[in-house]
């Protein structure tokens, strides 16, 4: 919108640079661009306001398809006033000289001619569409015919207004055939989550199985290490057994010899001694052959003497002493 300053009989205009500007003095242009700035008398000036920038419609557009279904379809025209100069001619953009206010609505004039020829180029676009197609074309389809149908429409280019595309928000059909139409995807989306949930659980029970077949393969291993272990455990008992048995038996000859070489040896010296005794005493009673019984009787009394305990009193009687010189006195008279 232009920027006007009032002072005492004169106007002071100003633009931005998206807005084109036509000044006309007593039916002469006097000022034509955009992003101008000048001075004017407002009882003789008459002065038009077109942007010259981008601009963009939204809007829905309700159509039938070829199997007689509604379809609500939103689209965004965008445009822009290609000839600022035709646009004037045809639409009325003028300006209140003191506001620089629209006196008009040119825009909801331009917004209602494109609203119906966009509706016009939809419903002959979708007249050869089913519903099925119109919903699942994804927009592509129907984005270029709308547009191809905009550009070549002559009143727009009468009109000095620029269709630079169309796009296609979505296509929308009644909610009970959209309904219809979901259910088959939506049926095939159970059987996949259907089919995702069964793989799952198989693939679940195989890794169960995997687990039960691997601790089952576990529990063999250490069985069959234990049997191992257990054998190993009875042939080194075993060994150990053979080994004892082995070691006592030797043991047992060591001992048996060690006892009969010690008998031999005790009874060689027994032996050697009894010779010795016995020659000793053979040779004591060869000594002994020529003496004198009496002698030998003498003797023997001291060898007793000197066996018997030792007496502290003696007493004789006369018995003895009679018995004993009986004795002597036979002993020699023989």
């Amino acid at each position: 919108m232009a920027t006007i300053k009032r002072y005492p009989f004169a106007r002071h205009l100003r633009t931005a640079p998206t807005s084109h500007v036509l000044h006309l003095h007593a039916g002469r242009l006097r000022h034509d661009g955009a992003g101008l700035a000048f001075w004017f008398r407002p009882l003789s000036a008459v002065i038009s306001e077109i942007p010259v920038d981008d601009r963009e419609l939204p809007l829905v557009a309700h159509a039938r398809t070829a199997d007689f279904q509604d379809v609500a379809v939103q689209v965004t025209v965008s445009f822009r006033f290609e000839d600022p100069t035709l646009v004037a001619g045809r639409l009325d953009f003028a300006i209140d000289p003191d506001t620089g206010r629209w006196t008009g609505n040119p825009l909801e004039q331009v917004a209602h001619l494109l609203s119906e020829l966009a509706t016009g180029q939809v419903m002959d676009a979708l007249a050869g569409m089913t519903v099925l197609e119109a919903v699942t074309s994804g927009g592509g389809a129907l984005r270029r015919l709308v547009t191809e149908g905009l550009l070549a429409d002559e009143r727009l280019a009468s009109t000095g207004i620029q269709v630079l595309g169309a796009r296609i928000g979505s296509v929308r059909a009644e909610a009970d055939m959209e309904r219809f139409l979901q259910t088959p995807a939506r049926e095939q989306a159970q059987g996949e989550a259907d089919k995702s949930t069964f793989e799952r659980r198989a693939l679940a029970v195989e890794r169960e199985r995997a687990i039960a077949e691997n601790e089952l393969a576990n529990r063999i291993e250490l069985a069959l290490r234990e049997q191992q272990l257990v054998s190993q455990d009875g042939a080194n008992a075993r060994t150990r057994a053979s080994e004892a048995a082995a070691a006592a038996l030797i043991e047992a000859n060591a001992a048996a010899e060690r006892q009969g070489l010690l008998a031999e040896a005790n009874a060689h010296s027994t032996r050697i001694v009894g010779e010795a005794e016995g020659a000793a005493e053979a040779a004591r009673l060869a000594a002994y052959a020529g003496v004198d019984r009496d002698v030998l009787a003498a003797l023997a009394m001291r060898e007793l003497a000197g066996n018997l305990p030792s007496i502290g009193n003696l007493t004789v009687t006369p018995d003895l002493v009679t018995g004993a010189l009986a004795g002597l006195v036979g002993s020699k008279g023989a």
